[in-house]
């Protein structure tokens, strides 16, 4: 099934931004998805939503929504394929000079395109422009942002970042069409953007933006949450790639002891104490610094209902400090 809106056309203060959303059995999020779309004070050139075989009614209400957009859209109702052939069938189905994705369980507040657009038109040598993000629940409510996490994204040269690995967020994230182009996504990888992202670290400079300008939903169904699943793929997309980024053995050693340590405290925080102390002590030079390293084996050293006892606390307080940004009915 293909429906096509595009009777009016692209609003004058539009900078060529396609706009696609992947969306699979998200019935109950997307059209808070779209609506951050339509909502934005850059409007998008072009919004294309592919549904990539929802068996819960996601396509009826993705065309309702789509009948308020006042700008070119397009809904592609098909069967299931997979995220990165979705993506790739977006970015050929599009003609904008910046291409972006937002997951149809996620949203934009209502600067995100405008200003990373900006940064992109200041920044010829980027290859693509990115930010920190809010981290919502399944109600809409937000529970954390990156910047309180001190992480340590990287404006300019992004390779260093990436082995960590620390990796932009889809949903903050624009890209120059030519440079997103030359590659597309690895439809045999379950980690749809790492790949990509290592081989785009080697074409250009990873804009930073200094806002907060996108929410990503945490919720029991995210790929994220394959915390196994995850530290394969980071080490075979690395694999793949090391001779184009000329990365030697030394450095995907170190690299793949950082994965190991990082993903433990996934597995420490999803109950499986063992998994995450063996990975932990079998990747200690792995850690950042000798505080994370101490910090970790203090977290190990700790029941875990306190460790959940902490995390909630900590989310109630987030939910009341950013009451103002949730998602609004």
């Amino acid at each position: 099934m293909e429906l096509r809106n595009d009777s009016t056309p692209p609003p004058a203060t539009s900078a060529g931004v396609s706009v696609v959303v992947p969306s699979y059995n998200h019935a109950q999020y997307v059209e808070k998805s779209l609506r951050s779309i339509l909502a934005q004070t850059l409007a998008p050139a072009e919004l294309i939503v592919i549904d990539d075989g929802s068996r819960d009614g996601s396509p009826q209400i993705i065309d309702r929504v789509l009948k308020d957009a006042p700008f070119p859209c397009e809904l592609v109702a098909r069967g299931n394929r997979g995220l990165c052939a979705t993506l790739n069938e977006g970015l050929a189905r599009s003609r904008g000079e910046y291409f972006t994705y937002l997951g149809s369980d996620d949203a934009w507040l209502p600067d995100a395109l405008r200003e990373r657009v900006e940064l992109l038109q200041a920044r010829p040598e980027a290859v693509l422009a990115y930010g920190h993000f809010y981290v919502m629940d399944g109600q809409g409510q937000v529970v954390g942002s990156t910047l309180d996490w001190g992480v340590g994204f990287t404006d300019g040269d992004a390779r260093r970042m990436l082995l960590v690995p620390l990796i932009p967020q889809s949903s903050t994230v624009v890209y120059r069409r030519a440079a997103v182009s030359r590659y597309g996504w690895n439809e045999q990888a379950r980690l749809e953007d790492y790949e990509l992202f290592l081989r785009m670290s080697a074409d250009g400079e990873f804009a930073l933006g200094p806002s907060v300008l996108s929410m990503w939903r945490h919720h029991g169904r995210n790929t994220s949450g394959n915390t196994s699943m995850m530290m394969e793929e980071f080490i075979a997309a690395q694999l793949q790639v090391a001779d184009v980024l000329g990365i030697n053995q030394e450095e995907i050693a170190a690299s793949q002891a950082a994965i190991r340590f990082n993903c433990a405290s996934e597995f420490l925080d999803a109950g499986d104490r063992w998994k995450a102390a063996r990975l932990t002590l079998g990747n200690l030079r792995g850690a950042p610094s000798a505080s994370a390293a101490l910090l970790r084996l203090a977290r190990l050293a700790t029941p875990l209902r306190v460790l959940h006892w902490r995390d909630e606390r900590l989310r109630r307080k987030n939910r009341e400090r950013y009451r103002s940004v949730a998602l609004q009915p």
